[in-house]
């Protein structure tokens, strides 16, 4: 945890915390940069948050969004809600310890992000650029479905599984194996926090859309929605690990 910033400090840091969110990932976003304030000790363990409009009009989203995002880090014990006169949101204290994934900096994680971002916008395009036999159109298919109602035991193998034979679909038999390598690298990051069930229900309408575009042979929209697919892991890597 960053020490507490200085009153000379917060003004800056408060300004770059609660500021507009990016479009498409709304609800990844503002979980990363409420983790944010917590890592950099904007908001310290036991004090609360600003209220939820203040967020949502700080954010540039609505109310529900940031509710959301709430609801999502209090489940995994960054957060505890409390009712009454002097109720609000306020940070754990103590805040839950992650699984140790040790010493990861800004610029590792620059690069196996960027790496994904290339490989895997790469993949959908050029599978939605190829003319699929009909035991690959349904194999996409069943596997998006198959990650549709996985919990959080099972999720993380069914998303890779999808992910990957995307990547086979493409028809590039070495970029298989450079996604798969570049995937443990992701997943041994997303395993040192908890999955959050609203996030994996938005990265299942986030399939939908690339594999739709796959199948409807429409690479710039695959990639597009591959692009906003990843932004949303990536929002949530760099909130909770650097």
């Amino acid at each position: 945890m960053s020490e507490h910033p200085s009153d000379g400090d917060l003004v800056a840091v408060r300004r770059a915390v609660y500021r507009p969110l990016r479009r498409g990932n709304a609800l990844e976003d503002a979980v990363a940069r409420l983790v944010q304030t917590i890592r950099l000790g904007v908001v310290a363990p036991g004090e609360s948050l600003p209220p939820e409009r203040e967020l949502a009009a700080s954010f540039g989203v609505s109310r529900d969004t940031v509710r959301e995002a709430i609801r999502e880090l209090a489940d995994t014990g960054y957060l505890v809600p409390k009712r009454g006169r002097y109720g609000g949101t306020f940070v754990a204290d103590p805040l839950p310890q992650p699984s140790d994934a040790g010493a990861v900096t800004s610029a590792q994680v620059d690069d196996v992000l960027g790496l994904r971002v290339v490989l895997e916008t790469g993949a959908v395009r050029a599978a939605a650029s190829r003319t699929l036999d009909a035991a690959t159109r349904a194999d996409l298919w069943t596997r998006h479905e198959a990650a549709l109602p996985a919990g959080p035991e099972e999720y993380r193998r069914l998303d890779t599984l999808l992910h990957l034979a995307i990547a086979e679909a493409a028809g590039i038999p070495s970029l298989v194996a450079l996604v798969a390598e570049n995937r443990a690298d992701v997943n041994a990051w997303l395993d040192t926090f908890p999955l959050m069930p609203r996030n994996i229900q938005h990265s299942g309408e986030q399939h939908e859309r690339i594999v739709t575009a796959i199948l409807a042979g429409r690479p710039d929209v695959a990639e597009a929605a591959m692009r906003d697919h990843l932004a949303g892991s990536e929002a949530l890597l760099r909130g909770f690990l650097i």
